[in-house]
């Protein structure tokens, strides 16, 4: 995000607690079977746990998870795990003080990772670590954040620089390729590829049997587009089939209007339906989406 955020939507624009259960049900009933709460940040938003509530209601089958700064997840974590959730994922990108100041604009590193701890504590395992390594910025710690894996049993997914940043300062020189970062980290300790552990990430084990692991999501020079299952519901009641998606489905209109289950339903499939073949990050012809990714959800 812009060092100076982004505007606040009024409340009333947003979904309520029950119209997004209510969504959530008529996926679940279509198929879906995971769920995650993602942002911006959701732990900004009052009695998330009650949310929680809801969508666990919908069945103990479904895998329920929430991505987070960290921010606020030490206070969250106890409660949400009675509520039902999960897991919990935590988007850090520096392990040093001073950088992650500069990253983030909070000088905080130690309270979310005091958060990952207590999450730990709680049962939200297991619990992983988001790092978008940059060049120029943080590709030098990688084999760090692989050696807090190998110390917490932590799971770090190493992403791709995508350009959904806010301030349009992407620039392909600035991704580090997925391939170069297990290279990096393979001259600190031997890997193993877990068998089907595709789809986004590309999960690796430690040869020596040290806990944790660590994953690789290659966004950008190994688009897996076309075996991407994943929705995107934004906080305002757009649907999205893709992460780069140009156009969004509208479900909170027809929710507030008077549409039945059937018919929100065929907007869902209509909206499924017309999903494109891939991003074309890298094309002439790519066009970026006018929602940043602190307004989409990772």
């Amino acid at each position: 995000m812009p060092p100076e955020g982004l505007p606040w939507l009024p409340r009333e624009s947003l979904l309520t607690f029950e119209e997004i259960a209510r969504v959530t049900r008529i996926l679940v009933a279509a198929g879906v079977r995971s769920i995650k709460l993602t942002g911006g940040e959701p732990l900004v938003r009052r009695e998330l746990a009650e949310l929680v509530r809801a969508l666990r209601a919908l069945g103990d089958h479904l895998d329920i998870s929430l991505t987070t700064n960290g921010y606020l997840l030490a206070d969250a974590a106890g409660d949400l795990a009675v509520a039902g959730l999960d897991r919990v994922t935590v988007s850090c990108d520096s392990l040093l003080a001073h950088r992650f100041a500069e990253i983030t604009y909070r000088d905080a590193l130690a309270q979310v990772l005091h958060g990952l701890e207590v999450a730990a504590g709680a049962g939200l395992g297991p619990v992983k670590v988001n790092c978008v390594v940059m060049r120029g910025i943080n590709e030098d710690e990688v084999v760090e954040f692989a050696r807090l894996s190998r110390s917490t049993g932590y799971e770090i997914r190493f992403i791709e620089f995508m350009p959904l940043d806010a301030q349009d300062a992407w620039s392909p020189s600035e991704v580090v390729a997925g391939a170069e970062i297990l290279d990096r980290i393979r001259e600190a300790f031997d890997l193993v590829e877990l068998p089907g552990s595709r789809e986004p990430s590309t999960s690796f084990v430690f040869a020596d049997g040290a806990p944790g692991r660590v994953g690789i999501i290659p966004s950008v020079t190994e688009p897996f587009c076309e075996s991407c299952d994943r929705l995107r519901l934004t906080s305002d009641g757009q649907l999205r089939a893709c992460l780069f998606a140009l156009e969004e489905t509208d479900l909170k209109g027809p929710l507030r209007s008077g549409a039945d289950d059937d018919e929100i339903e065929q907007l869902i499939r209509s909206c499924v339906g017309s999903k494109w073949a891939g991003h074309k990050i890298g094309r002439a012809d790519f066009a970026k989406p006018t929602r940043s990714m602190s307004m989409i959800g990772g």
